[in-house]
């Protein structure tokens, strides 16, 4: 585990398959802990378990269901959420929380379904140690040449909806911005003084470009 910030922590990287890299995030609160995306590293389970466990599990989309799901919520008692569009995929385990709209959820989480790179992507919006942080999942990632890249993928995507998607993530104010997987040095980014829809419009452009 990788400390971020004073309340959020970095899982070991992992790669799926070459060229791309993913990892999970566990935000510590008082309450309880959320942990973004998943993990399959066994190793990772263990700090996360001195750190306090995990109250609630969100999924960004169906890519990151595997075996860990069950191990996870078995160990720490979580509750698990995904999208309702990708949570009939979960076989390993139990969804708690199917949901299919906007809500406040967990410790002022912003619950937002983000259909596009799949049916059931969602993006999550949380205050962690006083930043705006959008958990984008693979909607929106930075790419290895430092521009912003929309997750559309020809044959699991619709380009359509995620243009639409995009669309309405561009009036969001994040302040950094927490993908699933990434093809630049992290999966972490500061925006700084760049405005997040000019992040948004680079991948609607390229996006469109095809």
């Amino acid at each position: 585990m990788k400390q971020i910030s004073a309340d959020l922590w970095q899982t070991e990287t992992e790669s799926p398959f070459e060229g791309l890299t993913v990892n999970a995030y566990l935000w510590t609160t008082p309450e309880g802990n959320v942990l973004f995306y998943n993990t399959n590293k066994p190793g990772e389970l263990d700090r996360i378990a001195e750190l306090g466990g995990v109250t609630h599990h969100y999924l960004s989309h169906r890519d990151e269901i595997a075996p860990s799901l069950s191990t996870i919520k078995e160990r720490f008692g979580s509750r698990l959420h995904i999208h309702r569009d990708d949570a009939e995929l979960v076989t390993q385990t139990s969804v708690d929380d199917a949901f299919d709209t906007r809500h406040t959820a967990f410790g002022g989480i912003e619950v937002i379904p983000a259909p596009g790179h799949t049916a059931g992507s969602a993006v999550y919006l949380a205050t962690i140690s006083g930043k705006q942080h959008l958990f984008t999942g693979d909607t929106l990632v930075l790419g290895g040449n430092g521009q912003w890249w929309a997750g559309y993928i020809e044959g699991h995507s619709n380009r359509e909806t995620l243009l639409a998607t995009l669309d309405f993530l561009a009036t969001l104010t994040p302040d950094v911005i927490v993908s699933s997987a990434f093809m630049s040095d992290s999966g972490v980014t500061e925006l700084g003084d760049r405005k997040w829809a000019d992040c948004v419009e680079e991948a609607r452009k390229g996006l469109l470009g095809g």
